[in-house]
């Protein structure tokens, strides 16, 4: 049976010298694994060879789930091709997409998670990113500041969307309501988000924040105008999170972050 889907792909491996195995991130039927056969010929039904953001249209056939879903048409879409023009860029992307791979079963759909993928990709590709000039005084620049930024805000919609959100409004243990006016907040795994000074010392994994990161975490609307080094603190406690949530550190984990 032939169906017909938006899909966004995520990762693209290649079969041989003219086909590719296909992860593609569908709207309707979640996260399916396709061989695309002839996609790397100069004349094929799928607009060239697939690459990794590639998206568009696609029709596949899959009569059995648990084998290779065979790609037979693929409309592709205007790509992203900004994302390539700056290193850091084209890695938050990639993090983004080996989480939605990592977190998302096969045959799985996702259809809100799905549109919000695509508007991060389209919103880090409007932004162009010109490479980073450091000094002692700014470390970074707003540019880079925003594409992190895009970057927390789809971590915690993808949390959200899966049902893996942690307790970011509470304390995660005795339940007292966060306040901007708690003495000191905490994040900790084994509780599932925030923590406050009375409970802390029951979590022996929790880390310590500062109060612009907890109230970050606790309000996303802060997150767009917040500073590079608490958006730096926050995707640190994001990136400890997945790895606990995963069993291990996400591969691209290790180039957004020096952690």
């Amino acid at each position: 049976m032939l169906t017909k889907d938006a899909a966004i792909c995520i990762r693209a491996t290649d079969f041989s010298e003219t086909s590719q195995i296909l992860t593609l991130f569908t709207r309707a039927a979640g996260k399916i694994s396709a061989i695309a056969k002839g996609s790397k010929r100069p004349k094929s039904a799928f607009d060239g060879p697939v690459e990794v953001f590639s998206h568009g249209k696609i029709v596949f056939s899959d009569s059995n789930k648990e084998k290779l879903a065979t790609l037979t048409e693929f409309e592709q879409q205007p790509g992203f091709a900004n994302l390539a023009n700056n290193l850091f860029t084209l890695n938050c992307c990639l993090f983004g997409a080996e989480l939605v791979n990592s977190l998302i079963n096969e045959y799985d759909p996702h259809p809100q998670l799905f549109d919000d993928f695509l508007q991060f990709l389209q919103n880090t590709n409007e932004r162009r990113v010109t490479p980073v000039r450091h000094s002692a005084s700014d470390g970074g620049s707003d540019e880079h500041r925003d594409i992190l930024s895009l970057l927390i805000l789809f971590q915690l919609v993808l949390l959200r969307e899966i049902g893996l959100q942690p307790i970011l409004n509470a304390c995660a243990n005795c339940k007292n309501k966060f306040s901007k006016d708690w003495p000191q907040t905490y994040f900790s795994d084994s509780a599932n988000g925030l923590i406050c000074r009375d409970c802390e010392a029951s979590f022996p994994d929790k880390i310590k924040l500062t109060e612009t990161a907890a109230n970050c975490l606790n309000n996303s609307k802060l997150i767009a105008e917040a500073e590079e080094k608490t958006l730096n603190e926050v995707e640190k406690v994001l990136i400890h999170h997945f790895t606990e949530i995963l069993h291990k550190q996400p591969k691209m984990a290790k180039y957004i972050l020096k952690i």
